[in-house]
């Protein structure tokens, strides 16, 4: 797992409709809440999502970016942000390259680890949070965006 103050890796990954994004072009926009996810539709990782996107409208009025980051292809992504609503682009990465550079590949590279990055613009981490079944943890990153510690 990467730490406050690393250098965040850049990457460019498809989103959920297949177009590329890359992460230093979100950041010059403003500041990047990474969440790595183990897979969509399962409980935690829906619970953890919905969060998010309960918190996106006041995010973007920060000018930050959230990101979803999985091994699940486009077109499940594509289903679960339309089921669930999310506002957020969730990118697919079947070959877990970014995960591994995250440091966000699960024991003896099964799985992926549930892990939080606030990325700065200038594209070091400022703060991280690992946390497999506490989506409170995650949250709480997100709020902290928002200039307050609130716990949901």
């Amino acid at each position: 797992m990467l730490m406050p103050g690393d250098a965040a890796p850049d990457f460019e990954l498809p989103d959920q409709d297949g177009n590329p994004l890359r992460l230093s072009a979100l950041l010059a926009h403003g500041p990047v809440l990474l969440y790595f996810y183990p897979a969509d539709f399962t409980p935690v990782c829906t619970r953890e999502a919905c969060a998010f996107r309960d918190l996106q409208p006041q995010l973007a009025h920060r000018d930050a970016t959230i990101l979803g980051v999985s091994p699940q292809d486009s077109a499940s992504h594509a289903r679960f942000r339309q089921r669930h609503r999310l506002p957020f682009p969730l990118l697919a990465d079947p070959d877990k390259r970014v995960i591994r550079a995250y440091g966000c590949d699960g024991p003896l590279g099964l799985g992926v680890k549930r892990v939080s990055y606030l990325i700065g613009r200038d594209g070091r981490i400022t703060a991280a949070v690992h946390a497999a079944l506490r989506v409170a943890r995650h949250i709480r990153l997100a709020h902290s965006l928002l200039g307050r510690a609130s716990q949901p």
